[in-house]
């Protein structure tokens, strides 16, 4: 009977790590998943995306709450990565706030697919589904839900059809378009 109770108590413990590990996988793979009727573009080239983009419009989230003038800057790393340099200033704090990660492809370097870390091990998705593959003038960008959404360009501002398009695109897959924040860029004296 002391037996049977033993291999009861391990072989809960062990169901209970089990769990975790289960819990701990959906985390981290839910993270860098795609959203449903989200396609990475194809044919993506790291070389011409690299450098300087700002933020047209953005869903809010906390990390970026009250930030103007937001740029991403991407650099490659040594190990094949990339650099990501995310600058924004907040007028309530009168400072510039950045923020310094990584990030990865997730399958083959020719598709839009990245995971990106802000924070240690945690990476979340950096899709690119809509993308001007002649010049990367342009860019749209999710993560690992709808509650993310980015519309980037090589300019502080953006011609309003490539705008338009941008925003039936992001609401044709889903997208509450009607909830995005257009960046100020505007020059200011800080």
């Amino acid at each position: 009977m002391t037996i049977s109770r033993t291999e009861n108590i391990f072989g809960q413990k062990h169901s209970n790590i089990k769990k975790i590990s289960i819990i701990f996988f959906i985390f981290i793979v839910g993270c860098t998943g795609i959203p449903e009727d989200v396609k990475p573009v194809n044919n993506f080239k790291l070389e011409k995306y690299l450098g300087t983009w700002y933020e047209i419009a953005r869903l809010d989230h906390s990390f970026e709450r009250g930030l103007s003038h937001v740029t991403a800057d991407y650099t490659l790393r040594n190990d094949g990565g990339i650099n990501v340099i995310n600058r924004g200033y907040s007028a309530k704090k009168g400072a510039w706030k950045e923020a310094e990660g990584k990030a990865y492809f997730v399958e083959d370097a020719e598709l839009g697919y990245l995971k990106v870390s802000f924070f240690g091990p945690f990476y979340g998705s950096y899709i690119i589904f809509e993308l001007d593959h002649k010049d990367y003038q342009y860019s749209l960008v999710c993560g690992p839900d709808k509650s993310y959404l980015w519309i980037l360009g090589r300019n502080p501002t953006m011609k309003k059809e490539i705008t338009s398009t941008l925003l039936e695109k992001a609401a044709a897959v889903g997208f509450d378009i009607s909830q995005l924040i257009f960046v100020n860029h505007e020059k200011c004296e800080w």
